[in-house]
């Protein structure tokens, strides 16, 4: 930089989406240092090193996928490389990865004190947007391990996997205890996710100071309830694909669940619950009662980008199997409903690539229960939200609290989510007018198939800086990894 500029970087004429604002409003937007610096029209282009000319494009703040899951199916580092790129492609700058021990991920039962450091190794260097981890304990050591965690790697979220004592990732399952890999002797059930929240608890009284960002999520579905309708669905034998799927996994599992959930919130006083990706309107009604059952328990409500955009009768079929369901179209327009009337949050990807060999069964490849759960998505989390919420009346501004501010201040990241001055200049340019087709193959993830192929969406990301730096360009993925992990709290 010139010794006569002010700024490393300047955007011109951008049309820029703040949170919490009641409109768009073009200005420029000046970035120094990695920060936004100024944001004003008709800034002197002559103050920059570099300028750069949005035209009218949307500038959203970067966004902050809440819930993905790189390594879950492929090697931490490979898919740390691949999957990043494809975030960076939608707009993503911050990645947020739910992560345990046992099998998938890095395969192994360890305490998290010798788990997450190589967890953090295998990252470094790797991601080219910014990232940060979610654990979850999955052993009573790890419950001891919570205070520290939060303490030494600035972890302040954790989750809990309600049905995984007692079904499988795909479907039913005999023998959860080698999955999980935990210690003989010890059960992952009711009364661990009791412990789980009384550990959280604990932290929140150890570190005041953090308490309102430590939060535990829920993924809340029943076990008993979803073996015993797997049985009866593949028994009948009268239905297939994802309403079968989603037959086995019946919405009111989901509701008793979230009930569940709620009560142990109650009970130990954690008040801080994050209930994910919910996929039906007995879901939403649960949440809903139990919001009203107990004010003191400070609940957020997230949803996915494939609950949003797909329904069981999408052409993808088991390419769209994920956990919770993709659900009928009533359930469908339920969550849009609910996202329209302010009852969501936050919008995620649950991004988990996993790679078209794996996917589905090769001798059966329309048999939903014998495929994996999970499909990659982040890269079309912004472009498909800006594409059905437009239609329905979803203001920008109120995009930009779902995809980028709201996480951002409930994980502890107030250095992100916002177009303004201190903020880490992680911005999205957007022509909110060019359509497209998705189609895989232009995907920079290598999962080699989308749900979503053959969607046209109307609005399509066109750069990507992490804080001020260009790393995506007009379907080019720029420089090298560049991303940091973000230690919570984090300012920048």
């Amino acid at each position: 930089m010139g010794a006569d500029t002010t700024y490393d970087l300047l955007i011109k004429n951008a049309r820029v989406v703040r949170p919490g604002q009641p409109q768009v409003e073009t200005s420029d937007i000046a970035v120094k240092d990695g920060k936004i610096a100024a944001l004003g029209p008709d800034m002197d282009a002559a103050l920059a090193a570099e300028v750069v000319d949005a035209g009218g494009l949307l500038a959203f703040p970067g966004l902050v996928d809440a819930h993905m899951h790189t390594g879950i199916y492929n090697p931490l580092a490979e898919d740390a490389l691949s999957e990043s790129r494809a975030a960076a492609m939608g707009g993503v700058t911050s990645s947020m990865n739910y992560m345990r021990t046992g099998q998938y991920y890095l395969n192994k039962c360890a305490p998290y004190a010798e788990f997450f450091p190589e967890v953090l190794e295998l990252s470094e260097g790797r991601f080219h947007v910014d990232y940060a981890y979610h654990l979850a304990p999955m052993m009573n050591r790890h419950i001891e391990e919570i205070p520290e965690l939060v303490d030494q790697h600035g972890v302040t979220s954790f989750k809990i996997f309600m049905f995984y004592g007692g079904h499988g990732l795909h479907g039913r399952s005999s023998d959860q205890g080698s999955f999980l890999m935990t210690p003989k002797g010890e059960n992952y059930d009711m009364a661990h996710f009791e412990f789980v929240m009384r550990g959280v608890r604990k932290a929140m009284d150890m570190y005041p100071e953090k308490k309102d960002i430590i939060s535990l999520s829920m993924h809340c579905e029943t076990a008993e309830i979803m073996t015993a309708y797997t049985k009866l669905v593949e028994d009948a034998g009268e239905l297939t694909g994802l309403r079968a799927y989603h037959e086995s996994r019946p919405p009111h599992s989901e509701g008793l669940a979230i009930a569940i959930a709620a009560y142990l919130a109650h009970e130990t006083d954690c008040v801080n619950i994050n209930l994910l990706h919910l996929s039906s309107r007995k879901a939403l009604d649960s949440a809903a009662r139990m919001a009203v059952a107990f004010p003191h328990i400070n609940f957020r409500r997230e949803v996915t980008i494939g609950h949003l955009l797909l329904d069981v009768d999408a052409p993808c079929g088991a390419h769209a199997k994920v956990n919770p369901p993709i659900r009928p179209r009533e359930d469908v327009e339920g969550l849009w409903a609910a996202l329209l009337e302010g009852k969501i949050d936050w919008v995620v990807s649950d991004h988990a690539c996993c790679k078209a060999e794996i996917k589905t069964d090769q001798e059966n490849p329309d048999e939903i229960f014998l495929a994996k759960s999970g499909f990659g998505g982040t890269e079309y989390l912004l472009c498909g939200l800006i594409t059905e919420g437009s239609k329905r009346g979803l203001s920008y501004n109120r995009m930009a609290e779902l995809v980028s501010r709201n996480p951002a201040q409930r994980y502890g990241l107030p250095g992100k989510g916002d177009l303004a001055p201190g903020f880490d200049a992680d911005i999205v340019l957007v022509d909110p007018d060019e359509s497209f087709v998705v189609r895989a193959e232009e995907s920079e993830s290598r999962q080699g198939y989308t749900p979503f192929e053959g969607q046209e969406l109307s609005a399509r990301v066109k750069k990507t800086f992490l804080r001020g730096r260009l790393i995506y360009d007009n379907g080019e993925i720029i420089g090298q990894p560049s991303g940091r992990y973000l230690s919570r709290p984090y300012s920048g």
